[in-house]
């Protein structure tokens, strides 16, 4: 299903590393991705919510009463969409509350939908859309009322079964049209509706991208095109004829087998697409524009040629290079993998600029489909695209095509994972996997958006559970997980909410020569589910010796009953726990030291009894290379808490040698992975702290977590330098494993340095800056020296906007940079941004790097003097009069402001009043911010 990625879609940046804009462990978006829609026909009407704010109103008025068109930087740097100005006197909209949706309320449709006829007739001004819809009654012989969804449509006419309707024979409101008394048996619906894709700035339904049609149907923009039942249950055959100046749009595209194309008169011309099976129509595509593709070649297994074809901008055309191979070597790992073939003779990818969420599978099952990606996760070259740029690529392309063929029936699983891994290093990309999921599902999970995998209720909410199917691999082991997964039927789900705490003590008995292992899990309560009843979790586990060896495991009790574990062919060193009691392994003779939740076996918080004694011998010596990462941020987090409880006390900052020691035998030890050393020196971040607290406080956590960046880079100095220069390289950019480990830690001992307000080293990141070859390193260099407020920030950030205000990807990086900074005050240089030429409001990328980037800086969203929150509350109500969705996400930066201390959380509560007062208000956005105040 859709995603949004940056590269891949949470709310802010990470701020495990401010290399998260550089390495394949960066931005995300922080709530689930919500699918959401306007108030009907009410695109440009909404209350003055902001009377108050007489400043913010005077220095961005014109976001108040008109949208200008953006001053033009380049023809390639603005993205803007829908630049019909808003009427400088709002009108007050009386949307009523939304309400909440519940899974146990669910009725089967009235009537089903067999084919559709959509003609589009594009144009400048509007868009006329005809449809001829055959429909029939779930029960035949009955004929209730149809009730089709629409918003922000005109209605121009409707016919059944050729018959012009009257006016009292149907009514229409702002959300519905419904035909009174159709007909019993099957008929012939015929509307013709006019829509403003060009001032369609929601960016859901049919919308105007850069002088091109787009659309994004899931999960209801369909509505926004023409009256529809815009259900997932209902399945329809569609043939769609579209229209257009051949000039303004030669290329013309939509779901399906293209079978008939010509000219026109006044320069017109028309493309008929027939989709032969059904789907549902929030898979619907069509785009229209001035595209050129990069056209390729895959020769399935058997021996037929697959035509791929990328579709973006002329000049873009040379950056989706690495895009094709990226979903070429998709459908040969599916091959390989899973033994399943691509049955159909063409794949199309569009990339588009101005795009809500990362990718759009616009596909049914066994279809040809017409993918819709953002810009983003397509485009790139070594000069304007980092690392993580092409691992984000390379992972969703290869997600999302996959998807979009084989996988309709299994949205559990995230292929992306799986896929993503066997390109590069497992562990690392599981690393990364697992840190998202702990600074973002996690803090979900225990805040008021907290929902199942399956959810018993929402307003308008989207979700994934990769983790959740991903046990079952553990558990079957791969050849199992494949037959698992062709025959899968969504039958495991969770159906509770919250993250479950994992509690494992042990014992050793020497004389018994056995060890035990006690397991218990906790659930806490989640709003509307205060009791919980036990989950299915299965603990990998392995025993070290005092060598650091793994043990054999032969035999162990459970419930009484000695199990064998051992392979008769090979011995076992793991093995998989599956109930929450206690095992004894026999056979153990000395104390060991055991290795928990391998793999990260389930997506739990674990908690044991290991020492720190016990976690340094597993830093040093688990051959889990997962598990000797853990053990590292396990120790960094104990280490962390308990330098914020010194901090608040007043009492001074000592770094414990022994942790510094592990950092450098880890730095230091050459048989480790380079890319797998860069995450193991980075300490936890600033979030993930906070979430341990029972009273989050991000200035103390701030304070401790620059003094600990501080101290390793004093204290290991040498050895970080060494690192810069020892992996350095003036050879062309290449994305393979090799290079991108190269490249990810000597960025990290570089970010190091640039902490120390060094001269010398300043010096040296600025070499670094001036000779990198690939905008990885080069950007690298730019965060280095950003990290210090002063004229060598100033500089260097004006020189890199100069060198790259033509590339609009480019210039996101740049202002999330600054926007994320931890510098003191950043509020108000974000404020000035916002005027700057190359920002806009209306383009989700843009937002998601200023103020989403502005977000992820705990230290200054989170300022005392409550400016974070301001100035985020006002940008939520902008942004919701102009798209939803994209406010939605920002809106859920205050979802858990009940963990801070009480002066935050008036601050962040007379926010949320304020936005939930609103008259008019989206549903998307009332949904997190009522919730969050319900807590």
């Amino acid at each position: 299903m859709a995603r949004l990625v940056l590269p891949s879609k949470r709310l802010c940046l990470s701020r495990n590393t401010l290399l998260g804009l550089i390495s394949p462990a960066p931005l995300q978006l922080n709530c689930g991705v919500g699918y959401f829609q306007n108030t009907a026909k009410r695109s440009i009407r909404y209350k003055h919510c902001v009377a108050s704010e007489v400043n913010f109103q005077k220095k961005y008025s014109p976001l108040y009463t008109s949208l200008p068109r953006v001053k033009q930087v380049s023809k390639r740097l603005i993205c803007a969409v829908a630049t019909e100005d808003l009427p400088k006197q709002v009108e007050e909209s009386n949307m009523e509350t939304p309400k909440e949706i519940f899974l146990k309320d669910y009725k089967m449709p009235d009537y089903y939908f067999d084919n559709v006829d959509l003609e589009f007739s594009l144009g400048e001004e509007k868009t006329i859309v005809s449809s001829k819809i055959s429909v029939y009654p779930r029960i035949e012989g009955s004929s209730p009322p149809l009730v089709l969804d629409g918003q922000d449509v005109t209605l121009v006419s409707v016919q059944l079964n050729g018959k012009a309707l009257k006016e009292e024979d149907y009514h229409l409101d702002a959300r519905h049209l419904t035909i009174r008394s159709p007909p019993s048996g099957k008929y012939d619906l015929e509307i013709v509706t006019e829509i403003c894709p060009q001032k369609n700035t929601s960016l859901e339904g049919l919308y105007k991208s850069s002088g091109n049609f787009c659309t994004q149907c899931e999960a209801e923009g369909f509505r926004k095109i023409t009256f529809y039942q815009d259900r997932p249950d209902i399945m329809a055959k569609y043939t769609v004829r579209i229209e257009a100046d051949k000039s303004l749009y030669p290329v013309l595209l939509s779901n399906g087998n293209l079978v008939e194309h010509g000219d026109l008169e006044d320069g017109r011309h028309y493309t008929v697409w027939v989709d032969p099976f059904k789907k549902p129509c929030y898979l619907f595509a069509l785009v229209a524009g001035q595209l050129e593709s990069r056209d390729d070649i895959f020769t399935t297994r058997s021996g037929r040629n697959v035509v791929l074809r990328i579709w973006t901008p002329k000049e873009d055309v040379p950056k989706t290079a690495h895009a094709m191979y990226s979903l070429k070597a998709a459908m040969k790992w599916d091959e390989d993998v899973f033994g399943l073939e691509y049955d159909l003779d063409l794949f199309n990818v569009v990339a588009v600029p101005d795009f809500n969420m990362g990718a759009m599978e616009n596909k049914s099952l066994n279809v040809r489909p017409l993918l819709i990606f953002n810009s983003k996760l397509v485009l790139a070259s070594p000069e304007t695209a980092t690392d993580a740029d092409y691992a984000a690529i390379l992972g969703v392309i290869g997600h999302e095509s996959l998807s979009a063929v084989y996988f309709a029936v299994f949205p559990q699983l995230d292929w992306q994972q799986e896929f993503s891994s066997d390109m590069g290093s497992r562990t690392v990309k599981r690393i990364a996997d697992v840190s998202n999921l702990r600074n973002y599902q996690f803090p979900q999970d225990a805040g008021p958006m907290a929902h199942p995998v399956r959810p018993h209720s929402y307003i308008k909410v989207y979700e994934k559970g990769a983790e959740v199917v991903r046990m079952y691999k553990t558990l079957l082991g791969s050849q199992g997980f494949r037959k698992f997964v062709l025959t899968y039927k969504q039958m495991f789900r969770y159906s509770q909410a919250g993250t479950p705490v994992v509690k494992v003590s042990t014992s050793y008995n020497s004389e018994g020569h056995t060890f035990s292992l006690k397991i218990s899990q906790e659930i806490p309560p989640t709003p509307g589910q205060a009791v919980k009843e036990p989950m299915f979790i299965p603990v990998a586990v392995g025993l070290l010796d005092s060598t650091g060896k793994d043990i054999p495991l032969s035999n162990l009790y459970h419930n009484g009953t000695l199990q064998s574990v051992s392979n008769s062919d090979q011995p076992v060193f793991t093995t998989v726990l599956r109930k929450e009691e206690e095992f004894i392994f026999t056979d153990i003779f000395e104390k060991p030291v055991p290795s928990l939740l391998r793999g990260y076996s389930a997506p739990v918080r674990l908690e044991s009894d290991l020492s720190d004694s016990d976690l340094f011998f597993l830093l040093a010596n688990d051959s889990d290379e997962f598990n000797r990462w853990e053990a590292g941020q396990v120790l960094a987090r104990k280490l962390m808490l308990k330098l914020v409880d010194d901090f608040q006390h007043n009492k001074p900052l000592v770094l414990n040698p022994n942790f510094v020691d592990g950092f450098k035998r880890i730095l230091s030890d050459p048989s480790l992975d380079k890319e797998f050393v860069a995450k193991a020196i980075t300490l936890p971040g600033v979030g993930e702290i906070m979430d341990m607290m029972e009273v989050a406080d991000p200035d103390a956590v701030h304070a401790v977590r620059t003094f600990i960046r501080k101290q390793l880079a004093s204290e290991l100095r040498s050895e970080f330098r060494t690192t810069v220069l020892y992996n350095r390289s003036s050879e062309h950019y290449v994305f393979d494993h090799p290079n991108l480990a190269r490249r990810a830690l000597k960025n990290i001992a570089l970010a190091y340095l640039g902490c120390l307000e060094d001269q010398e080293l300043t010096e040296l990141a600025i070499q670094e800056y001036k000779t990198a070859t690939n905008m990885t390193e080069q950007f690298a260099a730019l965060v280095a020296i950003a990290q210090t407020p002063g004229k060598t920030r100033d500089d260097f950030l004006a020189d890199f906007y100069g060198k790259w205000e033509h590339d609009f990807l480019v210039v996101n990086k740049w202002f999330a940079l600054q926007s994320s900074s931890d510098i003191p005050g950043n509020v108000e240089n974000v404020r000035k941004l916002l005027d700057h030429p190359a920002f806009d409001l209306r383009n989700p990328n843009k937002v998601y790097s200023l103020i989403g980037g502005f977000c992820g800086s705990p230290v200054n969203f989170h300022a005392k003097d409550g400016s974070g929150y301001k100035f985020l509350g006002e940008i939520v109500l902008l942004l919701d009069k102009l798209n939803p969705q994209v406010a939605s996400r920002m809106v859920s930066a205050f979802s858990r402001w009940k963990r801070y201390d009480e002066s935050r959380q008036k601050l962040a509560k007379a926010q949320l009043e304020k936005i939930v007062s609103c008259n008019g208000l989206s549903e998307n956005v009332y949904e997190i911010a009522s919730k969050s105040l319900a807590v």
